[in-house]
């Protein structure tokens, strides 16, 4: 049991709290049936991570063995065997699945979309350059919009626009660590996709987005519409701890590579930490106080 939870990804399932954004956002976050409901959804979106990564170790059980750090995944190291893991990904799968539709047809069918492209993404899609990072943001603001749906409410533009975003520096962060990391050790890279990259413009391409990710969150807490929906314009005053956030983040991924990605290390990084806390802090702040 130890190693389907390792299987998982636990940790990981840190992503999924943007399921909670629309909540958050919605000046609903006091509201008990509303939080429930939310609850519910992230822990749907939390399952159905479990079986997509599930089912690709599987399906990367030989390229994992041969991995310095992947070979040590519960399937790839042989300690959860690959019918069972199956088995799970499905149970999974259709428990989460139909959890949604008890909730909400609509967040069901988000939540449908979200494994029907993992599905496509692991099979075959993640081999592709850039494809593979466009992917993983669309499963980002898919999350965002069954959130939405959980609560009945209508997901913000902006929102949309900012998660999508800084889905895409985290995804090219994670590509270019992996090159830079590789690099640097003299191995050579065992992600099909990678092919596609080269070190020096995916740097280029991740300084130019974190800067319009972050110009993107100030135009959205600068909207007139947003300070109305907010009675506030205070909600700016968390951009700095976000531009800290996201310049801990570059660092982590092109000039720190170590062996774990730079999006697990920020989740052990205390500066990371520290601006991800001042600007949730000074997000409800300005929403709720």
């Amino acid at each position: 049991m130890l190693a389907l939870v390792r299987a998982l990804r636990p940790r990981q399932w840190v992503k999924n709290l943007f399921v909670a954004a629309p909540l958050v956002f919605s000046r609903h976050l006091e509201d008990p049936g509303y939080l429930a409901r939310t609850a519910i959804a992230v822990l749907a979106f939390c399952l159905l991570s479990g079986a997509v990564y599930l089912f690709n170790d599987v399906r990367d059980l030989e390229a994992d063995r041969a991995h310095p750090t992947k070979r040590h995944r519960p399937i790839a190291a042989g300690h959860l065997s690959e019918r069972a893991a199956i088995t799970w990904s499905v149970i999974l799968a259709l428990g989460s699945l139909s959890g949604c539709f008890a909730l909400s047809w609509k967040l069901a069918l988000f939540a449908g979309i979200y494994l029907v492209q993992n599905i496509a993404y692991t099979l075959r899609l993640k081999e592709i350059a850039f494809v593979d990072v466009v992917l993983i943001s669309t499963g980002f603001i898919l999350r965002v919009l069954g959130g939405a749906a959980a609560i009945d409410v209508r997901a913000s533009g902006w929102l949309l626009i900012c998660t999508g975003l800084l889905a895409m520096l985290l995804g090219f962060g994670k590509r270019a660590h992996e090159l830079a990391w590789a690099e640097r050790a003299h191995l050579t890279v065992t992600r099909a996709s990678l092919g596609g990259y080269r070190l020096p413009p995916l740097r280029v391409s991740m300084l130019v987005l974190a800067v319009v990710t972050l110009g993107a969150f100030v135009a959205y807490t600068l909207d007139p519409h947003t300070i109305e929906f907010f009675r506030t314009a205070r909600l700016v005053y968390s951009a700095p701890f976000v531009a800290l956030g996201i310049v801990r983040f570059l660092v982590l991924a092109l000039w720190k590579p170590r062996d774990e990605s730079p999006t697990d290390a920020m989740l052990r990084d205390p500066i990371f930490l520290l601006a991800l806390a001042g600007a949730g802090a000074m997000m409800i702040y300005a929403i709720y106080g």
